[in-house]
């Protein structure tokens, strides 16, 4: 036990290890708490390393061309798509490798109630990057950010935001070494149809009791450091 909250302690740092024993005590009560740091990701020209390898990149239109093996929920996905999301993903043979997706505008959260809007044209929600757990140590990621930074360039995206679990260590250091800038962080506790948001970000708390209310987040890309954004990309 001991080397177990050592390693999660390493691993998450002081603080976010009180959120995740702090989660893991409630979930005794029935009550979720989710904790996100959100981010964001200078979209580059060219690729972020070399990336060899036979991977075929093509997106998914549908549900019906989803692998059943993909561990998200189908009406999740479906949701996704009615709401105009995009998609990447990376298949080795007919084997899914990993999917990438994306938003344009603002994006609705299906994970908890929230939205986050963007009211820069210059920048996009990407959410949910996934690669299947035997790849993890290929090329995988690093072709699909490279995919995702060729289109985004293309349509003269020069940021994407991210929300990230505060729980996710190597998420959180893979984004890391990909240029984030921090924007962030909120923590949602749900319990039935209540839902309780605090924030380092306005509206910073919001409390809602339904589905058909949600806080609404934004993050302004424009705000940025240019100079910095410049720095990381080079």
């Amino acid at each position: 036990m001991a080397t177990q909250f050592l390693q999660t302690f390493a691993e998450l740092g002081a603080r976010n290890t009180a959120w995740y024993a702090l989660a893991r005590g409630l979930r005794l009560t029935g009550i979720s708490m989710y904790r996100y740091q959100f981010v964001a990701q200078p979209v580059v020209r060219g690729a972020l390393r070399p990336t060899p390898g036979k991977l075929a990149m093509r997106s998914i239109a549908t549900l019906d061309e989803l692998p059943s093996a993909y561990p998200r929920p189908r009406e999740v996905v479906a949701a996704r798509l009615r709401q105009g999301g995009y998609n990447i993903a990376a298949w080795k043979d007919e084997e899914l490798a990993g999917i990438l997706w994306y938003q344009l505008g603002a994006y609705q959260e299906d994970e908890v109630r929230a939205r986050y809007c963007l009211p820069s044209p210059a920048s996009c929600w990407d959410y949910d990057v996934f690669v299947k757990p035997s790849m993890r140590l290929g090329t995988a990621f690093c072709r699909l950010w490279d995919e995702a930074n060729r289109r985004l360039h293309q349509r003269g995206i020069e940021w994407t935001c991210s929300r990230i679990s505060a729980f996710n260590p190597g998420s959180l250091r893979a984004h890391a070494r990909i240029g984030s800038v921090p924007m962030g962080s909120a923590t949602f506790f749900r319990l039935g149809r209540w839902q309780l948001m605090l924030a380092s970000r306005p509206p910073y708390c919001h409390l809602s009791n339904g589905p058909e209310r949600w806080p609404q987040l934004v993050f302004d890309t424009r705000t940025l450091d240019k100079g910095a954004r410049q720095c990381k990309a080079s």
